[in-house]
Order: C-alpha cells, then sequence, then structure tokens
C-alpha cells in the first residue's frame, strides 16, 4: 500500500513538472536557486534548528539534497531574477505520506552584493500509524503552510542576512526569526560566520482557540563556525550550533500508556496496539516532557573538488540536557558527466541513545503515582537508521547559457530499527524531490 502511494506521489511529480517546463519555455534564463541555509530556528515539523539529532529533526527521514544544490557561477548582469518549482514526496512503512509543493523566488545584484529571496511551502500530512490507532483514531491528515523572507548584503568581505520565517496548522503556530554576520579573511581564504535567532511557538489543539488551551515554547538559538579553503580543491569546515529551548512542548495529543510494575517488565519490543491496550492501567495520561531543554551540535564539513568530481562529506555530534546523545555521517559524490548533466549517490548513517527518562513501558502502582516525565515519542528513543540514494541534475538552457534553465532529482531510501519502543520495530522509508529551476 505504501510502495503504490509513492508511485501516485511520483506519478504527481512529473505531472507538476511537465506543466512546469511548458512555462519555463517561454522565460528567459536561470541559474540554480539559491539553497543556502538561512539563520534562525525553523518551523516545527521541519525542526530544522540545527543542533536536533536526525530522529527528532525529520521524524527519522534524512533529508536528501535539495534541487539546485550545485549553483552556476554569477550573472555579470546588474540584477537577475531566479525562480523555482519544487515538490517532495516521503512514505514509510508506518503508514505515513507527506507531499511538499514549494516556490521560491530570489532577486539579486551580483555587483552590489545584495540580495532578497523568499519561499513558500505546503506539507500535505496523512498518517494511520500504529501510535494513531492505538488512541482509536484510524487515519489523521494535516496540512501546514510555511514562509520565510531573507535578506542578505555581502559588497566586500564582510556580509550581513537576516530572515524571518512562519509556519501554520490548525493546532500549531510557529515564528522566528533571525541574523548572521560573515567575514571573510586571508584573501578570502578563512570564512568566519556568527548567527542568531529566536523563535516562538504556541501548540494547541485542532477546533480549539489557543486561547482556550495552548503551550507556549521559546527558542534562542547561536552558531559559530570557521571555514578555510586549503588549495584549489579542498576546503574545510567547522560550524558549532547551541538552541536553548524555554517551555512546554509535549504532545497535546500524545496519550502515554501506563502498566504495573510487573507487567511493564514483560512488554516487548515492538509490542502490538491489541497487546499494550490489553495489557495497561485504566489510567492513560498525556505525554510530559521538561520545560527546558538545551541543544548542542557541533559539525566538520570536508568539500574536495577533483577534474570532474567533487566530495562533501559531514560529521555531526549532537548533544542535550535531556541526555540524548547522537552521531550523524553524511556524504555525497557529484559526478560531472559533459557539461549538461551531474549525478551524484548520497550515503547517509544516524545513531542515538535514548533521553534520560526514556522507558519502553512506563509503570505506576497508581493512578496517584504516575511518571512526571513520560513520552511516546519514538525519536526520543534508542534508534539508528542508514541508508542513501542518489540524484541527477541536467542544465536544460542554450548554448552559452546551460544553467538558465535546470532540472533536479533525488531518491533516497532508508532503514530505521527502534531498539527499545513499543508498537514499531523498525521503518523502511523513501524520500523523492524533483525541481525545476529558471532564471530571468
Amino acid at each position: 500500500m505504501q510502495l503504490s502511494r509513492l508511485f501516485a506521489i511520483v506519478a504527481i511529480l512529473v505531472s507538476l513538472l511537465s506543466t512546469s517546463r511548458a512555462f519555463a519555455a517561454d522565460d528567459d534564463a536561470g541559474a540554480p536557486a539559491d539553497t543556502s541555509a538561512q539563520p534562525g530556528p525553523a518551523p516545527e515539523g521541519s525542526d530544522a534548528r540545527a543542533p536536533a539529532p536526525e530522529g527528532e529533526a525529520d521524524g527519522g527521514a534524512p533529508v536528501a539534497p535539495e534541487p539546485g544544490e550545485t549553483t552556476a557561477p554569477k550573472s555579470t548582469s546588474n540584477i537577475t531574477a531566479r525562480a523555482s518549482i519544487d515538490v517532495g514526496g516521503y512514505a514509510d512503512s508506518t503508514a505515513t505520506t507527506v507531499l511538499t509543493p514549494s516556490l521560491s523566488g530570489t532577486v539579486e545584484s551580483p555587483t552590489a552584493g545584495w540580495a532578497i529571496n523568499g519561499r513558500y511551502l505546503v506539507d500535505v500530512v496523512s498518517a494511520a500509524s500504529p501510535d494513531i490507532v492505538s488512541t482509536a483514531s484510524p487515519h489523521w491528515n494535516e496540512v501546514r503552510h510555511a514562509g520565510n523572507l531573507g535578506f542578505r548584503y555581502k559588497p566586500k568581505t564582510f556580509g550581513v542576512a537576516a530572515n524571518a520565517s512562519t509556519s501554520y496548522t490548525p493546532d500549531y503556530l510557529s515564528l522566528s526569526a533571525g541574523a548572521q554576520l560573515t567575514q571573510e579573511l586571508d584573501d578570502k581564504n578563512l570564512t568566519l560566520v556568527e548567527g542568531y535567532g529566536y523563535g516562538r511557538d504556541t501548540i494547541g489543539r485542532t477546533g480549539t482557540p489557543f486561547s482556550v488551551f495552548s503551550h507556549e515554547l521559546e527558542y534562542h538559538s547561536i552558531s559559530l563556525g570557521a571555514s578555510r579553503v586549503v588549495n584549489q580543491g579542498l576546503v574545510i569546515g567547522l560550524f558549532g550550533d547551541a538552541v536553548l529551548e524555554r517551555g512546554d512542548q509535549s504532545k497535546p495529543y500524545r496519550y502515554i500508556p501506563i502498566f504495573t510494575p510487573d507487567v511493564a517488565a514483560t512488554i516487548p519490543a515492538g509490542a502490538s496496539a491489541s497487546l499494550v491496550a490489553s495489557s495497561r492501567m485504566q489510567a492513560r495520561p498525556l505525554e510530559q516532557l521538561p520545560l527546558e531543554r538545551d541543544r548542542f551540535a557541533v559539525t566538520a564539513r570536508l568539500a574536495w573538488r577533483g577534474d570532474s568530481t567533487t566530495l562533501r562529506f559531514e560529521e555531526r555530534g549532537y548533544t542535550d540536557s535531556w541526555g540524548l546523545r547522537a552521531s550523524t555521517t553524511d556524504a555525497r559524490y557529484f559526478i560531472d558527466l559533459g557539461r549538461r548533466v551531474m549525478i551524484w549517490p548520497h550515503g547517509r548513517f544516524h545513531v542515538q541513545n535514548g533521553v534520560d527518562f526514556w522507558k519502553r513501558a512506563y509503570s505506576a502502582t497508581s493512578v496517584h503515582d504516575l511518571p512526571a516525565l513520560r513520552t511516546g515519542d519514538r525519536e526520543l528513543g534508542p534508534l539508528f537508521t542508514a541508508g542513501g540514494g542518489g540524484g541527477l541534475r541536467i542544465a536544460l538552457g542554450n548554448a552559452g547559457a546551460l544553467d538558465d534553465v535546470a532540472f533536479t532529482t533525488t531518491l533516497d531510501g532508508f532503514y530505521t530499527a527502534f531498539s527499545d519502543a513499543i508498537y514499531v520495530k523498525e521503518r523502511f522509508s523513501a524520500l523523492v524531490t524533483t525541481g525545476l529551476e529558471v532564471r530571468f
């Protein structure tokens, strides 16, 4: 069933791109869309606050490279405009699918050093995972709208950037903003970056006004980093991030099964919803997470360029005040097949332990002795993810302006093992992205 949904998503992507190409054929040329990371925290769902481990950052679905990741040389014209349409599709073996169409654009002056960019996306989520079925809800659908605006100015060796973003669902509102400074030294062979972001999320329930019921979550993010051009073909970088979160980020729909101590010891990993329902106590409290969380991450990056190949390697270590430790390794190897075509294989591996208060089966002697901290989020438990895939980029522009129109697509598949969670022991997932970029 999930494979058929994924094929349906792919069919939608192809249909959208066929339409996009018809429009693009009448437009002037363009470089690939700018996909450089913007400073500051991101909305819930993507949870792109940098230090988050993979399991929480994207629900365990590793992120594929975005279309347009390889940029063309800057135009010599005074002002250029770029636009892209991208569609992403995700499906996994826990009956979750996500379709994400997005539109983005950039207007910039390469000679003056300024640029303005914006993006709008929609997440269409459908889920019927064991977690949802266990709460007597057969299916769950949600549409999330998100957008951001950014500005950057770097006339010479010093640059500033700022952005603001928002995300909305009927039960979640996220607002955030951030700024970043860039300084080039040593004849532009050394680049220093530092950034700060602030965000505020309001978590509620669908059908209930935020004024009646809501949780508030505030977060501050700080980033520092440096990259060094070692020689003509090698660039290395080291980056650190910290995110300080304050507020209640417990999910208001997530109920936690409680067992008597003797029964809790017998609940196996991957226990079915029926077994959990027949074994638990009558009490079924809501999830309760700590009201503070401090996240820290250090990332090392390496980029090596050969005659017709490029290697990009990234290793990230993560820790937080909840006791979660994680390591993520990501590598891509870009291969130029002539002037128009580029392909790349992609590999990713992630491993983490569980938070300090993680329990496969929480226990209590009575309803008056419930655990103060409790969660059913298996992304907070021990897990590992391994997998990969590849991508393709084709320059469709005319001779002399090959990158005026570019088509990019990626396909990745991953296996995730949850070693100490009920309902689900493993997950297979697939992620497809497709994009078309045009310069005017």
